[in-house]
């Protein structure tokens, strides 16, 4: 090599390294949020999330076109599945119980599973909201009440008409995933769900029980060897912020998300 080749070779090498030295890292947090309804200023799990991590990107998964879906995604760090209308029985094995279901939307239904297959093989954290919750124990095989009135005895008040003021106690298992974010040991939660988990999905652990038993927050058994997944039946977006069954949940959940930007 003459010492010109070698000059050029060197000037080449520092270019490359000033290039890559200048080169803006993206340090963005990105929160993947299943579904969106009405105006997004006024949402209330986008405040949630938001208000914690207001550097934060978030993406309404449902407003993003299908051609785009995958590499939006891709960038994400974190999924949140939200609360909404009834998942489709026949997902379940109770097909023949449609009839006792409220309204229930499969275009959702499929796009909330697709959501939850591509986080769990990226292995990225995720947390489910009531139907977020009941839909992550489907997708692993669970299955529900499709309704507690007529499925399960209960004097707990899982649902009223003032959803606002309806509200009911949660006992939290010791050592449970739940009990170490919370610090407590029992709760109150808000009450607007008229479905529950039945049969816990392959690999869950039942974290938290209202008083007649039904289940309320369920993660994997083996959170050691498994990536962040937290299911919740209530509703923590609408709930006081001084509740240690609302804020310490996000928290938790935007701090797991942020360890895959490192």
């Amino acid at each position: 090599m003459t010492r010109n080749n070698s000059y050029v070779l060197i000037i080449g090498i520092l270019l490359i390294f000033i290039m890559d030295s200048c080169r803006k890292k993206d340090d963005t947090l990105r929160i993947a949020v299943s579904y969106v309804k009405g105006e997004k200023s006024e949402n209330n799990y986008l405040k949630w999330i938001g208000a914690l991590a207001p550097d934060a990107k978030i993406y309404a998964m449902n407003c993003i076109s299908e051609d785009s879906l995958n590499l939006v995604f891709k960038k994400c760090h974190g999924l949140l599945l939200t609360g909404g209308s009834d998942i489709y029985p026949g997902l379940y094995g109770k097909e023949s119980d449609t009839s006792r279901c409220g309204e229930f939307d499969l275009a959702r239904d499929s796009l909330e599973l697709k959501l939850i297959k591509m986080a769990l093989n990226r292995e990225i954290p995720i947390m489910g909201i009531c139907r977020g919750h009941q839909l992550l124990n489907v997708s692993l095989g669970g299955s529900l009440y499709v309704d507690i009135p007529t499925d399960v005895s209960s004097r707990v008040l899982h649902q009223c008409d003032d959803w606002e003021n309806c509200n009911h106690q949660v006992l939290i298992f010791p050592n449970s995933l739940l009990n170490k974010i919370s610090g407590i040991d029992k709760g109150m939660v808000n009450s607007n769900h008229h479905q529950a988990i039945d049969k816990p999905g392959k690999g869950l652990r039942v974290l938290a029980v209202a008083e007649d038993g039904l289940i309320e927050s369920v993660s994997w058994a083996d959170t050691l060897r498994k990536p962040f997944l937290l299911g919740v039946q209530w509703h923590p977006e609408r709930m006081d912020t001084t509740s240690m069954l609302s804020k310490p949940l996000a928290e938790r959940f935007i701090k797991e998300a942020r360890l895959l930007m490192n």
